[in-house]
């Protein structure tokens, strides 16, 4: 009978604790942050938008952001033929950019037609107000940054003609060194770029790099804006330093001191590899950037802005809160 009595009372106990215990797991639950819902994401962060513009705004020329989060105000176009370059694939409506990577490209044209060096080829700059592209890179947004394509056998052409072009590769990738289609023409109009002033640094492969670095140069500082990156091996990627009046752009980092020519140009040699090729008709999924600034808003609103419609915008959102 005792054991009985104690048997109910240790029940009641144990039950008592048990309700315990679960008020306050009830309690840690609530206490708990819930996970917020995505927050809608601007048309100024999203490709679509930017893609569908039709012409730079007006006003003075500024480089807002960060080389891969950005735009640009008052940019113009590389006229599309010049001395010592044509611009390639005009369709894709990306040979905008800051006045001052404009007047580069001008003044490098220049300077490849004084060397004998052929016609460069200008591939993308950057879109009407910058911002990211549908397709392709993720940079160029701040229209500071310029492609231009390394094969110079190519006369003067048409308009019609320069859209269905080639590129050609350079770098052998079995043994990660340059192809025999390689030239002197080729490291010359490189080192060419490379001493503008106005140029912070040109990314090129790794095989590229290794073949500037052989060379014998009376002055090889301009070595040091060469830029081991995957890919590029049919064209080098200029990039300009952020330019006065644009006091909301973002510089990049100083390079290391030096040439480049060491160790790290090594451990990118043993890494390298070709960019990804899509096939034709491929089509990417809309580039969302998080981190674009809101400063960008007045750009792509600005008079004469025609934005993608809302059901793209919707699309966007949708897929970027997945």
């Amino acid at each position: 009978m005792g054991f009985r009595a104690f048997g109910g009372r240790a029940f009641k106990l144990v039950a008592c604790v048990g309700l315990a215990v679960a008020l306050l797991a009830a309690g840690e639950a609530d206490a708990k942050p819930r996970k917020k819902k995505p927050a809608p994401i601007p048309a100024y962060a999203t490709s679509v938008a930017w893609g569908a513009v039709t012409g730079p705004s007006l006003g003075a020329a500024k480089s807002i952001g960060g080389y891969a989060a950005g735009c640009i105000a008052g940019a113009r176009a590389l006229p599309p033929e010049g001395v010592g370059y044509q611009v390639i694939r005009l369709s894709r409506q990306r040979n905008y950019g800051h006045p001052v990577l404009v007047d580069m490209l001008r003044d490098f044209g220049q300077r490849v037609a004084l060397s004998g060096l052929g016609t460069a080829l200008i591939g993308d700059m950057g879109q009407a107000r910058g911002g990211p592209m549908p397709s392709g890179h993720a940079s160029h947004q701040i229209g500071l940054d310029a492609d231009v394509w390394l094969r110079l056998d190519l006369p003067p052409m048409g308009r019609a003609g320069r859209e269905r072009l080639d590129e050609v590769k350079y770098v052998d990738y079995d043994r990660m060194r340059v192809t025999e289609d390689w030239s002197d023409r080729q490291a010359k109009m490189i080192q060419i770029a490379a001493s503008d002033v106005r140029v912070t640094r040109i990314f090129v492969n790794p095989a590229i790099k290794l073949a500037m670095c052989q060379r014998s140069w009376a002055d090889r500082s301009f070595l040091n804006k060469l830029r081991p990156w995957h890919g590029h091996d049919g064209h080098m990627h200029i990039r300009l330093s952020c330019p006065a009046g644009s006091p909301q752009c973002e510089q990049q980092d100083a390079q290391p001191e030096g040439d480049g020519c060491g160790d790290e140009l090594m451990s990118w040699l043993d890494s390298a590899a070709p960019a990804i090729e899509h096939p034709p008709g491929y089509k990417p999924e809309p580039r969302v950037v998080r981190k674009m600034p809101a400063a960008c808003a007045p750009v792509l609103n600005a008079a004469g802005t025609r934005m993608a419609s809302l059901a793209d915008s919707a699309a966007v959102q949708t897929k970027a809160a997945r």
